[in-house]
Order: structure tokens, then C-alpha cells, then sequence
């Protein structure tokens, strides 16, 4: 064994079967704990058939392996000669310190402490980790965090090396909160796990359901409230183990294949499945099955979850402290393919992102292809995260200097073009057409007639939001709250467009919330349009599920927006009138008609993000300092430039450049 160097034993941290497919860490001694459910045999596995394995080694190009047998302590060692740029090693074992967090305890810590003053200090970068600072609280707000399912802990010290020691909570302590008590358990319940340790959630647990599709699967999008959730209760394995499996499920080869995912993707959703050995059927292992979209309704690959999965790897770091995750080589690399596929030059002439239906939480046709908000607001929130974790060196020099370049771009473009108000609304009501010039007012031809009449009586006198999308000749003036609310949290709203979002939703609070928070988007399409948009789908009619129907998941998201904007009250108002049904109704996944009244006609119930969803609202309005964690700022850099380009004026003349070059013709 000591002759194959330099051998490198990567540590994983607690979460078991970690994988990676860093070429430095390709040659390696690896440790299989003797405990596992499945038997362990090595076999060769192309890259490409999508899945990781466990227990095994798998590579691209052929390698030699040695088993050397089981050591004294039980454990089975393996030395892998292979290719190292082409390997993945599969690695399992015991739950290890992190940054002097014991993982023993399952439920992971919590780092605050409702009854004493907290100082978060240790090993790593005070400006990375999210600051609780020195906050006394008092004992009324500490039964208040109890009452909501937050803080049962008794005492918190600080050990030696910084990290916050916690005593678990109680067993069996019951709790004021019964419907907090009550959205744990189910969280828990629908837990997956991968080589006996938990690896995320599935979309749905629903028992009364006999189609289960795809909702006994993993979801990206789906498992970022459960994340949350986690990392707010300080179960940190959970988060962790989710961030490091689906990047080795990335995309990571260049193909010609037009059914293969591209360079950099990540996949919508996986599963866990439990496969036989070949060779010998009384063997079994477990294996990571990814879906890009391939089998998905519609077969739309997923823009949204590359840019969730960065989202959600700050929010790791930010909450735990422990930052070894996102400086891991393989970490970095998989920040910067999903960069590349996100600003790679194309035909676009805008800086937002060119996607097609069905590519983000409306995944089905609903007309918002082209540059729906959802997703610019998603991927301007994980450029400003990407940025904010990129380790410094010369090879992420040029991708910074476009990252920088394109995050000004995006929020002069979004800001400008997509802001609608009634001051706006008659500006466009007026707009001449067919110009053509540099310095034209109507820059994308919008026509005065499609302004819908409901938007005429709709738009309030106070406030105003960021339209749907915005094409040549078209714009979508639906309201969709997902794109409106993250513009909010990421920072691409100004401040004063996200005080006059939160100020809309106040304004048409009957239209947005009514009985259950909140609608998706609204209106709903109806009549021909409906027929001609959505192809009729039997799905999505009218104020129902992606059409108008309200998502009680949306709750979480309204919270992070209304706590930055220092308006906790919105948010729970919101939470207020969804405890009076969301325990009751089972969960269930979306609701129905226009104020909300109906559980959806093909709602699962038990829905996990839903119950996530709400948990992580009571969560982070009980303690709002942990919503930094979510909330992204613009530093001075960024907000000088975008000054600098509004008082140059937007609607400069821009000519071509005088040219002593003489055309022949």
C-alpha cells in the first residue's frame, strides 16, 4: 500500500458515502465501515450511466484495484491506481468532527441559545459565518422560541476550540406548538437515507395516494425548505450529506448527445434505489439514480437547481460555520461549471437567462419561457453567493471579472425594463412603436394594446412589481411571487421597488393570500388563452396548481423577503391564517380556486416542502437574525456601477465607432 503515493485520505466530515471526482483526490485509501446494510464488491461503472454507487469504486477508463481484506479494526481498505482525471471514489464512514461539532448526537446543535448571550467563535472567517453577536434575550422571548418549536435546549456553552456545546432536547418534552410538534415528525418521516445515514427528502409522503409518480423522490428545488430547516434546528448532517451527493451526480462531460445533460447541470431530482450485485443476486447496493428531465413530464431539464444548490451551500456555511465544504477542490470546480453553463455566451442579446417552460418551479407550459423572473432572481441570488464563496486564484480570475460584469448588467436590465408601477403602466399606455434608433423609448416594441384590462383596474395606486417576463413585443404583466419575493431577498430590487412589492401584496392581500398563502402567480389564464398557452392542460386550469393556485410552500420565502425589509408583520399574518387549515388539510400541496378555499383537485397531501415551508417561516420569525444566512447584499463595488449607469443615462445614443476603414462594395 505505502507504494502508491502520494496517498490522500480525504476527510468527508460526518456525512457517509461521500464522493469526488477532483482528480488530486483520485488515488486513495479509502475506508468502508463494516456495519453497512449492503455488501461491498468493486465494479466498474461508467460515468455515464448517471448513478453513483455505494459501495463501490467507479471510473471512466479502466484502473487496477486492490483489496487488501478487512483490518483490525473492521475496516475494508482499498487502493485504486486510476486515471485521475477520470476516477470518482466512493467513500464511507463514521460521522467525524467538524470544526469541533460532534455529530454523535443525530439531531445535530443548535447554535442559540434563548437564555444566555452567544458569542460564535472558532477557526473560521467571523465574516462568513452567520453573526449572532452578543444578544440578550429575555425569558418571555425565550418561552416564545420554545412555544414555536425552536429552542428546547436547557444550556449552551462554548468548548475550547469555539465550537457551541448544546444539550439535546428533551425526549418526549411536549410542546406548546402542536402543529410545529406535528410538521417535525413528518419532516422526519420523510427523510431518505443513503448507506444508513439521512441524504435528503422526498417531495411526498402521502399515504392515501396509490399514484406515486415521481414524489417518492428527491427533489433539489423541493429539499431547499427542508435544508433550511435543518440547518435552523441545527441538524447539519442532513444539509451536508444532500450539498456533497447531488454534486457528484453533476454533469461533468461534454456530450453530442442531445438527450445527455449539458457540462455543469445538476439533476432535478434522484432516488435511491437498491440494485443486486452482478454475479451474485443475494448481494445488494444502493445507488444514486439522477433525473435531468429525461423521464420528467414534458422532458424539461431543471435551470433552477444548479442555482438552489449554490444557494443552499452558503446558507450551510453561513449557519454552521463550518466553511471546509464549500473550499473543498471538488466543491469549487462544480460552482464554477454551473457558472460557465449559466454565462456562457449565446444568440441572447439580454443578460438575463434565455430558459424554456417549464424549467423552474412552474414546470409546466405556462407560457413563461424566454426570461421568466423566477429564474433571474435565482440566478442573480446565486452569483452574488457564487462570488462570496469562490476561493481567490488565477484560474477564477476571468470567470469572476464575468461574474462582476454580468451582475451589474442583470440588475441595470431587471430594474429598468421589468419594474411596472402606475406611473410605468401610463408610460407604457402611451409608448410610440417601431422605433428604430439607439436612443428609442420603446427599446423592445412593446404594443400599448397588450396592456390587459385587468391590470388597468388591478394596478394600485401604492406600490408595484416586477413583471413576469419581457421579450421583443411581449410583455407578461402576471404577477409571479416567487420571482418578486427572491428579487427582494437577493437584493436585485432596489429598496424602494421592495418596499412597494411587500406594499402591493398588502394592497391586494384578498387576491394574493385570501384564505391560504400565497398564490403563485396571478391571474390565472382563462378561456382561450388558457387553450392556447397551457395546450389545454387539464392540470393547470384555471386558479388551480401552477394557473393561480396558491402554494402554502411560499410561505418561507415571503418570511426572508418581509424580515430584510424589517416588515415581520406581513409574514405573519401570512403564517396566522395558514395554521388555521394547513395541519388540518393533511398538507396538502397547493390549494384551489381564486381566494384558496379548496385543497387542489390532484393535490398530494403530506407534502414535505409545504410542511417545511412553514416550519422554516416559524422558525426565522421567532429568531430573524438567522434569515442572513438567505439574504444576499450588493456591496459598494456593485451599487456605484449600477448609479454610474443610471446617471449616464439608459437611453444614451449608442453608435457605431468612427471607422477610417474603407468598405468596398
Amino acid at each position: 500500500m505505502g507504494t502508491y503515493e502520494p496517498v490522500l485520505q480525504v476527510s468527508y466530515g460526518a456525512g457517509p458515502c461521500m464522493f469526488t471526482s477532483n482528480p488530486y483526490f483520485s488515488n486513495s485509501v479509502l475506508k468502508f465501515p463494516s456495519k453497512l446494510s449492503v455488501k461491498s464488491r468493486s465494479k466498474r461503472a461508467s460515468r455515464r450511466t448517471g448513478m453513483s454507487k455505494c459501495p463501490r469504486i467507479f471510473q471512466n477508463h479502466i484502473g487496477s484495484y486492490w483489496l487488501s481484506g478487512l483490518s483490525n479494526g473492521g475496516m475494508l481498505q482499498i487502493a485504486a491506481e486510476a486515471d485521475r482525471s477520470q476516477s470518482l471514489c466512493c467513500k464511507c464512514q463514521r460521522a467525524e468532527n467538524i470544526s469541533g461539532l460532534t455529530t454523535e448526537d443525530g439531531n445535530g446543535k443548535w447554535f442559540v441559545d434563548s437564555a444566555k448571550t452567544l458569542h460564535v467563535t472558532g477557526a473560521v472567517d467571523a465574516s462568513n459565518v452567520l453573526e449572532f453577536g452578543s444578544i440578550q434575550q429575555s425569558i418571555p422571548e425565550r418561552q416564545d422560541l420554545k412555544s414555536n418549536g425552536i429552542a428546547n435546549q436547557e444550556n449552551g456553552s462554548l468548548t475550547g476550540n469555539g465550537a457551541v456545546e448544546t444539550v439535546r432536547d428533551t425526549p418526549g418534552k411536549v410542546s406548546v406548538d402542536s402543529t410545529a410538534d406535528e410538521a417535525w415528525d413528518l419532516l422526519r418521516d420523510s427523510m431518505v437515507y443513503y448507506c444508513g445515514s439521512p441524504i435528503g427528502t422526498i417531495a411526498a409522503n402521502d399515504p392515501t395516494s396509490s399514484s406515486v409518480l415521481n414524489y417518492d423522490q428527491v427533489f433539489i428545488r423541493d429539499f431547499i425548505p427542508s435544508g433550511v430547516a435543518f440547518l435552523l434546528k441545527g441538524e447539519y448532517d442532513i444539509v451536508r450529506n444532500f450539498i456533497l451527493h447531488t454534486l457528484q451526480l453533476q454533469s461533468w462531460e461534454k456530450t453530442m448527445d442531445c438527450h445527455s445533460p449539458g457540462q455543469g447541470l445538476m439533476p432535478a431530482s434522484f432516488k435511491v434505489r437498491t440494485v443486486p450485485l452482478d454475479g451474485d443476486e443475494s448481494a445488494t447496493e444502493e445507488v444514486l439514480d439522477p433525473d435531468f428531465g429525461e423521464a420528467a413530464i414534458g422532458r424539461v431539464a431543471p435551470v433552477d437547481s444548479g442555482l438552489w444548490w449554490i444557494i443552499l451551500l452558503r446558507a450551510y456555511g453561513k449557519c454552521s460555520g463550518d466553511l471546509s465544504v464549500q473550499e473543498r477542490i471538488d466543491v469549487q470546480t462544480g460552482i464554477k461549471m454551473i457558472l460557465r453553463l449559466c454565462l456562457a455566451d449565446g444568440f441572447d442579446m439580454f443578460p438575463t437567462l434565455l430558459v424554456t417552460d417549464g424549467s423552474c418551479m412552474i414546470d409546466r407550459r405556462m407560457g413563461i419561457h424566454g426570461h421568466p423572473l423566477e429564474i433571474q432572481a435565482l440566478f442573480y441570488s446565486a452569483l452574488l453567493c457564487a462570488r462570496e464563496m469562490l476561493a481567490p486564484e488565477d484560474g477564477s480570475a476571468d470567470l469572476i471579472r464575468a461574474l462582476n460584469n454580468r451582475l451589474v448588467a442583470l440588475s441595470f436590465h431587471i430594474r429598468e425594463y421589468y419594474w411596472i408601477d402606475l406611473k410605468k403602466l401610463n408610460e407604457i399606455y402611451r409608448y410610440k412603436t417601431e422605433e428604430y434608433s439607439y436612443d428609442a423609448v420603446n427599446k423592445f416594441n412593446i404594443y400599448p394594446d397588450q396592456i390587459p384590462p385587468w391590470l388597468v383596474e388591478w394596478m394600485s395606486s401604492q406600490g408595484g412589481y416586477l413583471i413576469g417576463n419581457l421579450q421583443p413585443a411581449h410583455m407578461d404583466f402576471r404577477f409571479f411571487s416567487l420571482g418578486n419575493i427572491w428579487s427582494i431577498v437577493s437584493g436585485l430590487a432596489t429598496i424602494e421597488q421592495s418596499h412597494a412589492i411587500l406594499d402591493l401584496i398588502e394592497a391586494k392581500w384578498m387576491d394574493l393570500v385570501a384564505e391560504m398563502p400565497l398564490k403563485i402567480c396571478y391571474p390565472a389564464l382563462e378561456g382561450q388563452e388558457w387553450q392556447i398557452i397551457t395546450g389545454s392542460d387539464p392540470k393547470n386550469t384555471p386558479w388551480s396548481y401552477h394557473n393561480g393556485g396558491s402554494w402554502p410552500t411560499l410561505l418561507w420565502q415571503l418570511t426572508v423577503a418581509c424580515i430584510k425589509m424589517d416588515r415581520p408583520e406581513i409574514a405573519a399574518r401570512a403564517i396566522e391564517i395558514a395554521e388555521k387549515r394547513i395541519s388540518q388539510d393533511k398538507w396538502a400541496e397547493y390549494y384551489d380556486t381564486k381566494r384558496g378555499r379548496f385543497i387542489g383537485k390532484q393535490a398530494r397531501l403530506f407534502q414535505t416542502w409545504s410542511i417545511a415551508g412553514y416550519l422554516v417561516a416559524k422558525l426565522l420569525l421567532a429568531d430573524p437574525r438567522t434569515a442572513k444566512m438567505l439574504i444576499t447584499e450588493e456591496d459598494t463595488e456593485l451599487v456605484n456601477a449600477f448609479s454610474c449607469m443610471i446617471s449616464a443615462n439608459p437611453r444614451r445614443k449608442r453608435g457605431r465607432k468612427n471607422s477610417k476603414q474603407t468598405y468596398i462594395v
